[in-house]
């Protein structure tokens, strides 16, 4: 008779033990490798000029740009669920805008003010992020400052931008921001801001690169986010889809420099990137859920096609298992609500 052990068949066998851990949520939740928490989340969030009340962006349902009194409601609702920090962006009006984006560091712009706004209302009970790009305030929508090169090319000028990056790295720590955020890809970006913050006195403030930014697509309704005057693309000084080991060199750049954390975006289409760069990387790394995997999920949710928390839940668990520690996503309330909820 043979040994009901080597036959596969049976309840014993060998080859059932995977399964046999997936029978109850009791025990899909012990054996679960991969665990999201509400404090992994950071939310980003809009603050424009020029509106009474909070804004709905169409190519984004849920998700909104704020007065400072909705900003401030929704940075307690998020704190109260878990959600422990925030990236915030600035929407000037149309006329604020210029060639150099100067009111980026002005004291009483957009951003810094609602930068200090929140560090007054939470003080260090919420991480205050702060985006320090130009896009938002320039008036032709580049991340820096253009010129012509030798060639008769419009380009972003790369050195006379880190030190208008220098200035605006510095004019939101004084506003009180715990954290800025390099995000337009300019070479030497984290080293210039590093010593600006540490000659001004900020030698606390942190910084999370943008390392591995793609020329990516999926940033459409973002521009409507941040009533971006863009025309044209990025493709100069963002990454090209098709590369992965750029995005290493870029990342490893950024530590040398002094980043605090680096960041891929976007998220779901390059969780390769994510694992090659969480596999190599020192220091904390996160990834951007983006404008274009939201409006894609809430899509196909209110066409009735996808389950949206089921989706939502599986697409950051899915950022998190390729190793971002950090997950900048606009469902960051929405996912901490369900986890505390025990859904999950």
């Amino acid at each position: 008779m043979a040994d009901s052990r080597q036959n596969p068949r049976t309840p014993l066998s060998p080859y059932r033990r995977p399964r046999r851990l997936r029978t109850t949520p009791a025990l899909r939740a012990l054996t679960a490798e991969t665990r999201l928490h509400p404090s992994d989340f950071i939310l980003p969030m809009f603050f424009a000029d020029g509106i009474s009340e909070p804004r709905e962006i169409s190519s984004m349902p849920g998700v909104y740009q704020h007065t400072l009194d909705s900003l401030k409601a929704a940075v307690a609702e998020a704190r109260e669920a878990g959600v422990l920090c925030v990236d915030l962006f600035g929407v000037p009006l149309a006329e604020d805008k210029d060639a150099t984006g100067s009111v980026g560091w002005a004291e009483d712009g957009v951003l810094n003010r609602a930068v200090a706004a929140l560090r007054e209302e939470f003080g260090d009970d919420v991480i205050v992020m702060a985006d320090t790009c130009l896009d938002e305030f320039t008036d032709h929508g580049h991340c820096g400052v253009v010129a012509e090169d030798r060639f008769g090319r419009l380009m972003v000028d790369n050195d006379a931008t880190l030190e208008l990056y220098q200035k605006m790295a510095v004019s939101q720590a004084a506003a009180g921001a715990h954290v800025v955020s390099p995000s337009g890809m300019m070479d030497g970006q984290v080293r210039a801001i590093r010593e600006a913050l540490d000659d001004a006195g900020y030698a606390d403030v942190a910084i999370m690169a943008y390392s591995a930014k793609y020329a990516s697509a999926f940033f459409g309704p973002f521009r409507e986010a941040v009533g971006s005057s863009l025309k044209g693309d990025r493709r100069t000084y963002q990454q090209d889809p098709a590369n992965l080991k750029e995005s290493l060199l870029e990342t490893q750049l950024d530590i040398d420099e002094g980043a605090d954390f680096v960041m891929v975006k976007p998220a779901l289409p390059y969780l390769d990137v994510l694992a090659a760069v969480a596999e190599m990387s020192p220091v904390p790394v996160a990834a951007y859920q983006v404008s274009g995997e939201y409006a894609m999920i809430e899509a196909a949710s209110r066409n009735g096609w996808v389950d949206r928390d089921r989706v939502m839940m599986e697409s950051l668990t899915s950022i998190k298992r390729a190793g971002a520690e950090q997950i900048l996503s606009y469902y960051a309330v929405s996912a901490a609500r369900l986890l505390n909820s025990g859904e999950y």
